[in-house]
């Protein structure tokens, strides 16, 4: 009995590990981004795609998900949802690479802020979810949030709406896609590839290219781009596997908060008083969601448990 306590508590710590190491990656993204600012967001984008699917090749081979991967094309269903995936999962790296680099670093740490949230609403709306009274209060401080800083701030806050968007309705559609993150981010990967050797290719042709044209480092950050975007998610399931949905739910703010500390003290990024207040409702709503989501997933561990004593 011990020694299965023991196990699972050493499996709890790697799951942590893993999953508190894959949200600090992302968080710490924009340090990565802003050392490719020379490059223009879109070549940056293409370069992400070709070099990611590279990536995963072996990855995919080693754990042997080629028949999964190969069913996908096999599917015109299938195929048609990571279609869909991949536009909005391009759109997203897109916009997210270009504020990062136009110095709109908060706007994006709000967005990721708000994407549990604006999940809720997509259930309500796409899935017919009813909404619990802590998640309808949660989800109207964010509006509060969003309408107080496009008028004190004097601006819509496109940036973190999109984002936040683009990811939730990316999930949405996952959702309907039986493909595993590894298989899903490789199929995804191969449909931009095309279209991303294809103009890497018109940039080379016309002179315009960054890559073998910007010295021996800017080639490297190019092709790390797909450390950057698979490592994290390998980290992510592997260690999401071993922890209970709640600590998942907590570990997600790490991302935005790292990005956030970035944002004010790395890059110094102004904070208005406007800013400021949104960043607190915003705040104050995850709290309630948290909370909230924490508690209904105990009680559905006490009624399991009741209803399965063994």
């Amino acid at each position: 009995m011990k020694s299965n306590r023991d196990q699972t508590a050493a499996q709890a710590v790697i799951g942590v590990v893993l999953t508190v190491t894959a949200f600090l990656i992302w968080g710490l993204s924009p340090v990565y981004w802003k050392a490719l600012k020379a490059v223009p967001s879109f070549e940056i984008l293409m370069h992400r795609m070709v070099w990611s699917f590279f990536f995963l090749v072996p990855v995919l081979a080693v754990r042997r998900q080629w028949p999964e991967f190969i069913a996908v094309f096999t599917s015109p269903r299938l195929l048609l949802i990571m279609i869909a995936t991949s536009i909005l999962v391009s759109g997203n790296w897109l916009l997210f690479i270009w504020a990062i680099n136009q110095n709109m670093i908060l706007q994006t740490s709000l967005g990721y802020y708000m994407c549990p949230l604006i999940n809720i609403l997509l259930g309500l709306v796409f899935l017919k979810e009813k909404l619990r009274f802590p998640q309808t209060c949660a989800v109207l401080l964010a509006v509060v949030a969003v309408v107080y800083l496009t008028i004190a701030g004097g601006r819509f806050p496109w940036i973190s709406i999109t984002l936040a968007l683009s990811f939730g309705l990316y999930g949405l559609i996952r959702k309907a896609a039986p493909v595993s993150p590894a298989v899903g981010l490789a199929v995804e990967t191969l449909l931009l590839s095309v279209p991303a050797l294809a103009y890497l290719a018109f940039l080379d042709r016309t002179g315009a290219a960054a890559f073998l044209h910007g010295g021996a480092m800017l080639d490297l950050l190019l092709i790390g781009t797909a450390l950057l975007t698979a490592l994290p998610l390998l980290f992510f399931n592997a260690g999401a596997k071993r922890l209970t949905l709640s600590t998942v739910g907590f570990a997600q703010y790490i991302a935005p908060t790292t990005t956030f500390l970035l944002a004010v003290f790395v890059y110094h990024e102004p904070m208005s008083l406007a800013r400021t207040w949104t960043f607190v409702l915003i705040w104050l709503a995850v709290a309630i969601y948290s909370a909230d989501s924490v508690l209904f997933y105990r009680r559905l561990e006490r009624v399991s448990r009741a209803k399965h004593p063994g």
